[in-house]
């Protein structure tokens, strides 16, 4: 087992902050995969105050490696109430960003797309000049599914190929590289910023990593995130590596380089952390 880091250990924050936070999205039966996939950033994240909310319950019907989401293939009813709830929570707040993900709803016919849409209209409806952000999983390629929230105007599409093709028996085995690219080039339409993220630190080459870079970009992507893999719990895949601080810099170059509008490189950088950034820079 590599040895964590000095850089690994974060502070939490405030724990009144984290408390207030948490009484809110109970009291409302919501859920943050800030939470949920146990993220190191929590403490930072809900100091702010921001989070990512995580819609459709907090069991997924797929068996990620890196992932701590709970896992099961018992379908879970869908809160009618949670568009709504969340939209309240999020001005309660004060956000000017919101970001919604999921857990993956393979037992759904849609996938989950519908409680999207209905998602980033109730926050739009009831906040005005806020940016909605989702985080979607590949709805099994489904063009209709992915349409459906594509039409409730998100401001910031983004979807995590997380990890290089190679590796994804290990860490994505439901999951299909080309099927998540393509999810990404359909998303592409006027006025939506495309996005997606990966973990470093599983076993990935640089080359790999690089040539992951140049097919996001033909797909049309905007923007990527690229951090460091740290184990969420003893069930989830160990740490290959720990990347070294100058290589994050050199994939943040290299991005650049590229064509790429946006990279954000680093240990602690998940697809929603500091998301507001890009939206300050959509604003702008």
């Amino acid at each position: 087992m590599k040895r964590l880091p000095p850089w690994a250990k974060k502070r939490l924050g405030p724990a009144s902050r984290l408390h207030e936070l948490k009484s809110i999205l109970r009291s409302r039966g919501l859920h943050t995969v800030c939470e949920s996939a146990r993220c190191p950033n929590i403490g930072e994240c809900f100091s702010k105050p921001t989070a990512t909310f995580m819609i459709l319950g907090d069991v997924c019907t797929r068996t990620c490696g890196f992932c701590s989401v709970d896992k099961g293939a018992t379908a879970l009813l869908v809160d009618p109430h949670e568009p709504e709830n969340i939209a309240l929570t999020a001005k309660e707040m004060g956000l000017r960003h919101v970001v919604i993900t999921s857990v993956t709803r393979d037992d759904l016919p849609d996938g989950g797309a519908g409680q999207f849409a209905l998602t980033i209209k109730a926050i739009k409806d009831n906040i005005s000049g806020i940016l909605v952000e989702v985080l979607t999983p590949d709805f099994n390629g489904d063009d209709q599914a992915l349409s459906t929230v594509l039409e409730a105007r998100p401001d910031i599409f983004n979807h995590n190929l997380e990890t290089v093709p190679s590796l994804y028996p290990k860490v994505r085995p439901q999951a299909d590289y080309r099927r998540s690219l393509e999810v990404i080039r359909k998303a592409k339409r006027p006025g939506i910023i495309t996005k997606s993220g990966i973990m470093v630190g599983l076993g990935e080459t640089v080359e790999e990593v690089k040539s992951l870079l140049q097919d996001l970009l033909a797909v049309g992507c905007d923007a990527v995130t690229i951090g460091q893999y740290l184990r969420p719990t003893k069930d989830n895949l160990e740490v290959v590596e720990y990347i070294d601080l100058g290589l994050f810099k050199e994939y943040e170059e290299f991005g650049r380089g590229i064509g790429f509008r946006h990279v954000y490189s680093g240990p602690f950088v998940r697809s929603s952390y500091n998301a507001e950034l890009l939206s300050g820079e959509i604003s702008n």
